[in-house]
């Protein structure tokens, strides 16, 4: 169990940071709140591989992804938090 949740947090700050790079402008969020972005990314990643490849190693529909479908995940998540919380990103 301990092993899994450290697992979430690598792969969480990982494709957070990697998100927050790839989408343009500043993003006023915290480091937790960059890993929360990866760890909701990478399941958002697992749904969508689901929908796309209608395959479910896990038996389960509600999974996390491998890193690429976390970064991918998490960059729409962010870019979701972005339209709708009505912040707005600082360009630079």
């Amino acid at each position: 169990m301990l092993g899994l949740i450290i697992s979430l947090i690598v792969v969480g700050i990982i494709a957070g940071a990697i998100a927050r790079l790839v989408v343009p402008g500043r993003q006023n969020i915290s480091i937790p709140m960059t890993i929360v972005l990866g760890i909701v990314g990478s399941f958002v990643g697992g749904f969508l591989g689901f929908l796309i490849f209608q395959h479910d190693p896990m038996d389960g529909f509600f999974q996390p992804a491998g890193i690429i479908g976390s970064i991918i995940g998490a960059i729409i998540v962010l870019l979701v938090y972005i339209r709708f919380s009505g912040r707005r990103s600082v360009q630079h």
